[in-house]
């Protein structure tokens, strides 16, 4: 079994009067250390599918198994406690706070571990350094380049070493050289 089972996984919403399904049936299995791009139009559920696997949603139907675990049968708190633990999403628009410097975007999610302060420290100071901003560690969200704010937004992603990262266009801001040494990481 993979580390992420989706057995015939649809995910429909309504918006007004329609009925929108970008995920019908979705059959996939990913097993640990395993990396997969996914690719498709705009509209074809990438970023559904995205948001099922870190649990920010719910299939309507199928099942979505990751690490054994039924994604389903979660409780919202549960299910949140499961993502700090598990998930490091790196969001295609960012998702910064912009009243917090580079350094406490990074933090951010790690206030919710039982760690130290200098535990916080170290994996926020290694993180920015890894991806390249640790110059830009006081810096204010309004106050870096596109790029660097994706450097931000992956530094959150991986401080936390998660088991799963799901990352919505990761490298879009990036040049290609900075795509391929940041997904080296």
């Amino acid at each position: 079994m993979g580390l992420i089972e989706c057995r015939a996984v649809t995910k429909s919403y309504r918006k007004g009067d329609t009925i929108i399904t970008p995920l019908e049936g979705l059959d996939l299995s990913v097993n640990a250390g395993e990396f997969v791009a996914l690719m498709g139009p705009s509209g074809s559920g990438k970023t559904t599918l995205l948001n099922l696997i870190a649990g920010i949603d719910t299939p309507t139907s199928g099942t979505l198994t990751i690490d054994g675990l039924e994604m389903s049968g979660m409780s919202a708190g549960t299910l949140a406690d499961w993502r700090s633990e598990n998930i490091g999403y790196i969001f295609q628009l960012y998702h910064l706070v912009p009243v917090l410097t580079a350094y406490e975007n990074v933090e951010l999610p790690l206030l919710l571990h039982d760690l130290t302060g200098a535990e916080r420290h170290r994996r926020v100071s290694a993180a920015l350094e890894l991806v390249g901003a640790a110059d830009r560690h006081d810096h204010f969200p309004r106050q870096l380049s596109g790029g660097q704010e994706q450097r931000v937004a992956i530094a959150r992603a991986i401080a936390a070493d998660p088991k799963i990262i799901v990352a919505d266009e990761p490298t879009g801001d990036l040049d290609g050289a900075a795509a391929a040494d940041l997904m080296g990481c």
